[in-house]
Parts: structure tokens; C-alpha cells; sequence
């Protein structure tokens, strides 16, 4: 006959191993790969031999941190769907002593000295979103993009190098900034989506006036020094032009993919080729084009408000330019509906619960998204 310490290690050990399949939902690894489980305590409850409480111990990477529901969450469903004997969970929850937590960072961070996204035999995804000058709804266009590919299952992140002028963290609702863990920064997640944004930092109402090496640097530390994990998709939204900032994203991530966002009328589109044209300097692919605010349905029928053929002009002129195709991906409607709900930190492509909505925009933003995925660069 087996003694009750024998089952209980034997318990002990087995709920150690489930748990080595619950994720930080921060850091992208296991609790036990991470350190955060020391021990798993189970003890014989009544006099039911097949009837246990387990307490697992949990130091979380910093204190009060708000995704420890989550995983409390996550430990006790592991705990609960043990087979072969009802076992009871208790969570204890505290923090990692400075020292191990330095220990963490350190192995971490010895994982990051470069640049992850440019490293051979990466699997992520990189779509940077241009535009040849403001107000096209470039942003707008990341933003509803990435919470698209976040509803649809893909481990999304986005950053905002558009360093004047930065809008994600309003559009995704964003008031927090991201955590520092001991040197090393986590993105803020919202909508499903980890991003970065210097507006987390320095606030909407102040001027950044920042240029040539401190710009690339401020590009260097959001990919290098922020811990993304390993994102199957990276959009970046950049400033509008041709400037400091593109080029920078272009020897930073010579696998990013260039997707240029216009609207209908000349004025945009002549300036957004020349968007496309930063690819004649840099190793980056124009992957396709967006035409933006393209047409508004009233009453059953299709009014062109600012004007026709923006976006297949760019798509032309840039495939000429570079020798090789640059089709026009998709042209979004104008919906004034879209600027309201994004407005309201919520992107308009989805529920509030966070599920794709069932519109016609979620729906383009669906094919647009799958159109990317689907084929490679």
C-alpha cells in the first residue's frame, strides 16, 4: 500500500509539471521556466483518500502587478482539471526578493542584446504603415489593423515611431505607462495588442523635438530594451513623410514590409509615392498600398467625397518605379463612425467585448489582414 506521502509528493510533483504549461501572459514564458512557482504544497483533505488541497506559491516578477488575476486565474484552472483525484487550490501570492528578480532580468535581457526582430529564422511579421503627410488616417489604419489581427488570433504588437506626432496610445484607450522590471520594460496591452509609444512617457501635451542619432536611438531602445516576446505580427506606425524616422525603420528592420496609406485626391497620392520611393534607398519591400476615406454609401448610393483613383495611382506609380508589383490591398471606406469609436479608445473594428465586429469596415480590415498573412514577402 502506497503511503499518503508518496501520493502527495507524486501530486505535488504532477501540478508542478501542469504548471509548467501556464504562460506569463507578459513575459511569453511559463510560470516555472520563469521562477515564479518555488513551491507546491499538497495536503490529504478529510478522510477522503482521493481528496486534496494544494496550495502553490507564487512570486510575481513585481508586486501589485495587474495581470496577477490573470494568472492566479490560469494556476488555479491547471490546479482544478487535475485528473485522477479532486484537488482543492490555494494561491499564495508575493514577490521575488531584488535578488533572484535581478537574476531574471539579467538571463532575460541576455537573451535581448540586439534587436530581435532582424535576427535570422525570426517568424515575426513586420508591416511598417506610412504615409506621404498627415491627416489620412494613417494611424487610424494601424491601429484598426492590429486590433484585427489581434481578434484573429495572432500575438500582435505594435509600436508608435510616429515620435511627434503619437496617437495609438489615445486610440487603444492607454493611460497607463509601461512596467519597468528592473531596467527592463514590458509593453502595455490593450485591445490584445502590446505596444509601445513615447506618449506612454512624455505625455500628450509635450513637445518632442528629437533628430538624427537620438531619434534611431529611441527606435533601437523601443525594439531592444522592451520585452515583446515573439510576436507573430509588428506593425510600426510611422510619422508621415520621408524623414528621419523611416529611414531609421529601414537599416533597423530591413524585413519590415512597407504598406503606404493615401486617400483619393491628387494632393495625397503624388506625396505618398513618395513614401513608396524610401525603398529605392533602403532594403525595404513596398508591400501594397491603402487607399484611405475612399468613398461614403448614402442611402444605396456610392459618393467619392474626395475625389477617384488616389490609391491606383500610387499603386501604379511605385510599381514602375521599383520593378516589381505594389497592388492596391484595399480602399476603406469614410465613415465618420470609425473616428468616433476609435476616439473613444475602443478601435472601431471591434466589440466591446473585443471580438471583430460584424461590420462592413471589420470586414475589409479581416480581408486586409489576411491578404498580408497569407503570402509571403
Amino acid at each position: 500500500m502506497t503511503d499518503n506521502g508518496t501520493i502527495e509528493h507524486r501530486i505535488e510533483q504532477q501540478v508542478y509539471e501542469r504548471l509548467s504549461h501556464v504562460i506569463d501572459p507578459e513575459l511569453g514564458r511559463s510560470v516555472t521556466d520563469l521562477g515564479m512557482i518555488p513551491a507546491v504544497k499538497a495536503v490529504k483533505s478529510g478522510t477522503d483518500d482521493n481528496v486534496y488541497d494544494v496550495t502553490v506559491h507564487v512570486e510575481l516578477t513585481v508586486p501589485g502587478c495587474p495581470l496577477s488575476k490573470t494568472i492566479s486565474e490560469r494556476i488555479t484552472q491547471a490546479v482544478l482539471t487535475y485528473p485522477g483525484a479532486k484537488l482543492t487550490p490555494k494561491i499564495e501570492i508575493s514577490s521575488m526578493s531584488r535578488e533572484k528578480l535581478e537574476k531574471l532580468v539579467g538571463e532575460l535581457k541576455a537573451e535581448r542584446r540586439q534587436n530581435p526582430f532582424n535576427k535570422p529564422g525570426t517568424k515575426t511579421r513586420i508591416f511598417a504603415i506610412a504615409s506621404g503627410k498627415g491627416g489620412v488616417g494613417k494611424s487610424s489604419v494601424t491601429a484598426n489593423l492590429a486590433a484585427t489581427f489581434s481578434a484573429l488570433g495572432y500575438d500582435t504588437a505594435a509600436i508608435d515611431a510616429d515620435i511627434y506626432g503619437f496617437s495609438l496610445p489615445s486610440l487603444f484607450g492607454v493611460k497607463t505607462r509601461p512596467t519597468d522590471l528592473n531596467g527592463m520594460l514590458m509593453p502595455v496591452v490593450a485591445w490584445g495588442v502590446k505596444m509601445i509609444s513615447i506618449g506612454m512617457f512624455a505625455g500628450a501635451d509635450r513637445a518632442i523635438l528629437w533628430r538624427g542619432p537620438r531619434l534611431q536611438r529611441s527606435l533601437e531602445q523601443f525594439l531592444a530594451d522592451v520585452w515583446w516576446g515573439s510576436p507573430d505580427v509588428l506593425l510600426l506606425d510611422l510619422a508621415p513623410g520621408t524623414g528621419d524616422m523611416a529611414i531609421s525603420v529601414a537599416q533597423a528592420l530591413p524585413n519590415a514590409e512597407l504598406i503606404v496609406v493615401t486617400t483619393p485626391q491628387p494632393s495625397a497620392s503624388d506625396v505618398a509615392v513618395r513614401s513608396g520611393l524610401v525603398a529605392l534607398q533602403v532594403p525595404m519591400k513596398v508591400r501594397g498600398v491603402v487607399e484611405n476615406m475612399s468613398y461614403f454609401d448614402h442611402k444605396g448610393e456610392r459618393l467619392c467625397i474626395f475625389g477617384e483613383g488616389g490609391g491606383q495611382r500610387v499603386s501604379d506609380q511605385l510599381t514602375e518605379a521599383l520593378g516589381y508589383d505594389v497592388p492596391l490591398l484595399t480602399q476603406l471606406p469614410f465613415q465618420p463612425e470609425i473616428r468616433e469609436v476609435d476616439d473613444s479608445g475602443r478601435p472601431a473594428v471591434l466589440n466591446p467585448d473585443g471580438s471583430l465586429a460584424s461590420t462592413p469596415v471589420a470586414g475589409v480590415f479581416k480581408d486586409l489582414a489576411t491578404q498580408l498573412m497569407g503570402e509571403t514577402s
